[in-house]
């Protein structure tokens, strides 16, 4: 059943193949493994869980008019989540994302997001032609917001009137795309999801920790961070200060995914009128489960 408020989730869907070995890996490791191709994209991923937790996800995104992407549309369809304004091009490929992963965490990956970055704006057109939102009744709700976004997309979302009233979410989806997100530094209306490494490419500094990453960028103006550390202690900041938690003790069996989960899970814990620190191990039980594998993917 889909309750609630919906929720935009902009940015990436696509097919992730994952290789996934048992094996400890370095570079040109040839072990034995399995190899999976599943439904992906940090706003595919956030969606999923979002739906687990029986919400209302909007998908914006961009897919090829091709057998990848009409599969990837049934999938989200069959799920529950709203795929009416999806951006389908005729001339762009559906994306896809490759990782490889080893029992010492992710070894290497490469995410290929080039139709959605040049689709561009294409995929907000329901926010400003009245089909969801409008200039004049701008989005007033929760908003999923992914780095995978060019960098020039991304700093008009933080500026742009269609979102002065949303409560934005926004991931970086990997630190090679970090930087992406410094515009929203200044977006009173933006929280961050950051891991360590993230955070120190966007305050462009070293942190041995995630509150002290955290505490960091509340200094350098973000109005909200969340800042994830591995199995270490995560840390949110914001206008009452740095609450820590640490995550619960799990055999690591995966590790794609598992920030988009975090992010979710925590959206999903507030609506559900949780309190902050409530929310934040809530957040941190889910995406313990996801990496044990005892969430399905």
């Amino acid at each position: 059943m889909t309750t609630g408020t919906p929720i935009l989730c902009i940015g990436s869907v696509l097919w992730d193949v994952i290789g996934r070995s048992r094996a400890s890996m370095r570079l040109g490791s040839d072990v034995p493994g399995r190899i999976s191709r599943l439904p992906g994209g940090v706003a595919m991923n956030i969606a999923m869980t979002l739906r687990r937790f029986g919400l209302h996800p909007v998908l914006l995104t961009a897919l090829g008019r091709d057998e990848a992407g009409d599969a990837l549309l049934a999938y989200a369809a069959r799920l529950g989540m709203e795929t009416a304004h999806v951006y389908r091009s005729d001339d762009l490929p559906t994306d896809n994302y490759m990782a490889v992963e080893g029992a010492n965490g992710l070894i290497a990956a490469i995410a290929d997001a080039h139709s959605l970055e040049e689709a561009g704006d294409k995929i907000l057109r329901a926010v400003s032609n009245g089909a969801l939102a409008s200039a004049e009744a701008p989005w007033a709700g929760p908003v999923a917001l992914d780095g995978n976004l060019t960098e020039t997309l991304l700093a008009e979302i933080a500026a742009s009137p269609l979102f002065r009233a949303a409560d934005l979410r926004v991931a970086p989806a990997s630190p090679g795309k970090a930087e992406r997100l410094l515009p929203f530094l200044d977006a009173t209306h933006a929280t961050l999801y950051l891991n360590l490494e993230e955070a120190g490419l966007l305050a462009r500094a070293r942190f041995d920790t995630a509150p002290e990453a955290a505490a960091a960028l509340l200094q350098r103006g973000a109005a909200r961070i969340l800042v994830t550390d591995g199995g270490r202690m995560a840390a949110e900041a914001g206008p009452d200060g740095v609450r820590t938690a640490t995550p619960p003790e799990v055999l690591v069996t995966r590790v794609t995914g598992a920030g988009d989960t975090f992010m979710a899970a925590h959206i999903a814990a507030e609506l559900a009128g949780a309190a902050p620190d409530d929310a934040l191990r809530d957040a941190l039980r889910a995406a313990a489960d996801f990496v044990s594998g005892d969430v399905p993917s």
